[in-house]
């Protein structure tokens, strides 16, 4: 079974290169890969895919030997580990805001006697059938990861008992639905205090924790605050980026663009 790059990284306390997609964009991966990122967040929460398109994908990962941590658009048991079978390295998975849900999660994803994971053996993840037995249940168990999002107030005020849950491998923060619910909430918590408390709890409970830096400045504070899952990048922005700076070329050269 494939290695996972995350999990290497972070059992030796040091941080994952991360940076996102979300769209069908093959190329994408191969030049992740290739300027030594670790691992891909693959939206499937906000963007669309077909079934046959994110299987593509995923067969792309193991050529070009980077993690997937995918983040599923469902609760689905079967559909959750159907996605690790057919080559996500992780999951992630938003709104998570008690300890119950993260047990429920670790039961989908995991095999016996950590979950409750079915098992086929016949997918991308144990190389087709050739991979199976005890071996492939212990390397996947071993090998892929459970992410957890902290979005909501409640998340936070549950921030220990959801760190605690054995098979959860990390927290990550979303700090655009955490910060609207704090906004529209009477609440004293703020988007800085609530950071600190995950980072607290997770050291507490050995767990690695994140969030998205839209700057190098942003992804510095996380990094000192000892993040290790920092996700800085990716295809959406980089094509916002793009075609503002090429704008603005063509009208150095065409004159105003109205």
């Amino acid at each position: 079974m494939r290695k996972s790059k995350t999990l290497a990284k972070l059992r030796a306390n040091q941080p994952v290169r991360m940076c996102a997609l979300g769209h069908f964009i093959p190329a994408y991966i191969r030049h992740a890969a290739h300027y030594g990122f670790d691992c891909i967040w693959l939206d499937l929460e906000h963007r669309a895919m077909s079934d046959r398109e994110v299987q593509a994908l995923l067969a792309y990962f193991h050529l070009f030997d980077i993690d997937c941590m995918l983040r599923a658009p469902t609760l689905e048991k079967t559909r959750l580990y159907r996605y690790l079978e057919d080559g996500a390295t992780g999951l992630m998975i938003p709104h998570v805001s008690t300890a119950e849900k993260a047990q429920m999660l670790v039961d989908a994803v995991k095999f016996p006697p950590i979950g409750d994971r079915g098992l086929d053996g016949a997918g991308l993840d144990s190389d087709f059938i050739l991979a199976g037995g005890d071996d492939y249940v212990e390397a996947a168990n071993r090998e892929t990861f459970l992410v957890v999002q902290i979005e909501t107030p409640e998340a936070v005020a549950n921030i220990d008992e959801i760190a605690a849950v054995q098979g959860v491998d990390g927290l990550f923060i979303g700090p655009g639905d955490l910060g609207l619910r704090i906004r529209r909430t009477k609440t004293e918590l703020t988007l800085e205090s609530a950071v600190e408390q995950v980072a607290a709890s997770a050291k507490r409970h050995g767990k690695a924790w994140g969030c998205p830096a839209p700057a190098v400045k942003r992804a510095r504070e996380l990094r000192d605050q000892g993040a290790q899952l920092i996700n800085y990048g990716g295809d959406f922005r980089a094509f916002m980026k793009m075609l503002e700076n090429s704008a603005a070329d063509l009208n150095a050269v065409y004159g105003d663009a109205s």
